[in-house]
């Protein structure tokens, strides 16, 4: 079949812009990193076109801000990240017509900065160490640009576009891909979007299925969880994984859909990240081993009839400067 456009015709198998590739990524068996238990796959979100799950959300969160009347043609956005959806908005802002800035802790990956110039977009970074409401925060900082150039500014943490892609896309996705037969989801808690819109779709098909996030330790997540309040201001610190985490609860967290919340310390995250690629040959983040070792501790006491499924975030690719020996060696990441 072709398609007629301005008397040319086109192969219907062209793609009309990159963003039609989106979705409709591989499901894909762990059997080598969790050779016992439950049936483990894992979601391989760096065959999307951007390398990351976060481009589910690039366009969804801009035509939010379209409908809202908050874009007009040719507009700015700018938008705090720590990286991958900055690079989601990035492709879908190329594509609109708009110019895009993006703040960002210093602690992000030169290679995500790298990238994001290359789309042609403005980088501020800000120190990592200061509280969500400091001026100096990445968080802050994207406001002040807001406010003093009138840009649009998405917010994934507050934007209910964020979890809704993931209910319009990859809820279904693993739904259908897994023949209705998954019984536990399990993601990364980093903005909440991509844990909670495919929650809430699972759980519209099957309330039965259980739905387990993945935090980091200093995070806010797994003592919330449990406790159902803040942790104390103690109990917060930085981090080496990427991606998952925050200091305070974003709007675009459904706890609702979330039954518990494992937390994956960082030598567990990475050795697991290494594990993945040479045993299955799967090279992700930090965030992939996080999410791949607790979906394995899940796993493991489950009966073979269950179905675990995770979701792999990006490519690790994106952070040679640190899954390298010199660097994992230095933080004492290694055996």
């Amino acid at each position: 079949m072709t398609l007629s456009i301005n008397k040319v015709e086109i192969p219907s198998a062209i793609c009309d812009h990159i963003l039609e590739t989106l979705g409709d990524t591989p499901l894909v068996r762990l059997s080598r990193f969790s050779p016992s238990g439950a049936l483990l796959a894992a979601k391989i979100e760096s065959f999307n076109p951007g390398s990351s799950v976060k481009d589910r959300i690039g366009l969804a969160l801009i035509e939010a801000g379209e409908k809202a009347g908050l874009l007009k043609p040719g507009g700015l956005i700018v938008e705090p990240t720590s990286g991958n959806t900055g690079i989601g908005l990035a492709m879908a802002a190329i594509l609109k017509g708009y110019r895009l800035i993006c703040t960002a802790a210093d602690k992000i990956p030169q290679e995500k900065v790298t990238l994001l110039e290359a789309y042609g977009v403005e980088v501020h970074l800000c120190p990592r160490d200061v509280a969500p409401d400091d001026p100096r925060s990445y968080y802050k900082v994207a406001e002040r640009i807001r406010d003093e150039q009138g840009a649009y500014l998405p917010y994934q943490y507050y934007n209910q576009a964020n979890p809704e892609a993931h209910y319009q896309t990859t809820g279904p996705e693993i739904w259908r891909q897994t023949e209705g037969r998954i019984t536990h989801w399990v993601a990364g808690i980093g903005t909440g979007g991509t844990i909670s819109g495919t929650a809430k779709f699972l759980k519209e098909q099957n309330p039965a299925i259980r739905v387990i996030g993945v935090d980091t330790e200093g995070s806010v997540y797994g003592y919330y969880s449990e406790h159902g309040e803040l942790p104390p201001s103690e109990q917060l610190h930085s981090y080496l994984v990427d991606g998952l985490g925050e200091d305070f609860l974003p709007d675009s967290v459904w706890f609702d859909y979330i039954d518990e919340v494992i937390t994956i310390d960082d030598k567990t995250a990475y050795r697991a990240t290494m594990e993945l690629a040479r045993k299955e040959a799967i090279f992700g983040g930090s965030s992939t081993g996080s999410a791949a070792s607790a979906a394995r501790q899940v796993a493991a006491g489950l009966g073979e009839d269950s179905l675990v499924v995770t979701l792999f975030p990006d490519s690790g690719e994106r952070y040679l400067s640190k899954l390298n020996r010199a660097w994992l060696s230095e933080k004492g990441l290694l055996e």
